[in-house]
């Protein structure tokens, strides 16, 4: 079957084919009306402890603001999904809701999916992970903070059903553990102390459901296992005081 070309005007081909007529643009025309790329700078912090030698640095990486969505957790996603498959930040429900995407950015505490990319090209955003905690890599830090109070750790766990009225459960030791944990902290010893009883701590016997079941992959086993360590170095210190 053939079909024949005519031009029609300067920016149109009219294709004729068995009777019908098809209008096609130039792709000159399509190019010319395309934006403007708007190039963004975004640096962000790398490090890998899993990679030997690795330090803490910055990279950059550009971003055409036109091909992405509006807020600083797109151009995460976007980096990650196009340009650099091994950068690591966590992220979860994209509504503000879960704190997964906490992280510093522009020098303030905040969540990716909530703010704004800066429309200012001239500006680099500056992205780091959230200060004064350990960092497992990249924009992950050690994840305690992340714990949504959803009580799947504490109703998992046998000892929480014997004795849910004396035993705190995993849930609220492992709130407390990060405050423990937490260099800024003045009450260590005194969270300790309201734990020496036989049930608020102790009733832990590591069988781990907490672990196991927790939506968010955080370890309240571990917590506690570290609360005990620090509970008897504040015991040995209590009696070489006394």
């Amino acid at each position: 079957m053939s079909a024949v070309c005519v031009s029609v005007s300067r920016n149109v081909l009219a294709f004729r084919n068995s009777g019908m007529m098809v209008m096609v643009r130039y792709a000159q025309t399509a190019a010319a009306t395309a934006p403007e790329p708007r190039i963004k700078k975004f640096q962000i912090y790398r490090w890998d402890p899993d990679t030997a030698g690795d330090k803490p640095r910055m990279q950059t990486y550009d971003i055409d603001l036109n091909t992405c969505g509006p807020m600083v957790l797109d151009a995460l996603i976007k980096i990650k999904n196009e340009i650099d498959p091994t950068l690591t930040f966590r992220r979860s429900c994209r509504e503000g809701i879960c704190g997964s995407c906490a992280m510093n950015i522009n020098g303030g505490n905040t969540l990716a999916c909530l703010n704004k990319i800066d429309s200012n090209t001239s500006k680099v955003t500056k992205i780091y992970p959230l200060p004064h905690m350990y960092v497992v890599k990249d924009l992950v830090p050690d994840g305690l903070y992340e714990c949504i109070l959803c009580a799947c750790c504490s109703t998992s766990c046998p000892s929480y059903w014997w004795n849910g009225d004396k035993y705190l459960g995993p849930a609220v030791l492992m709130q407390a553990y990060r405050w423990m944990i937490d260099s800024r902290d003045e009450f260590t010893e005194e969270r300790l102390a309201k734990l020496q009883d036989p049930f608020s701590l102790y009733r832990c016997h590591t069988i781990m459901n907490c672990t196991k079941t927790c939506p968010k992959g955080l370890n309240p086993g571990k917590a506690i296992a570290e609360i005990k360590k620090m509970m008897a170095t504040y015991k040995e210190k209590k009696a070489a005081a006394s």
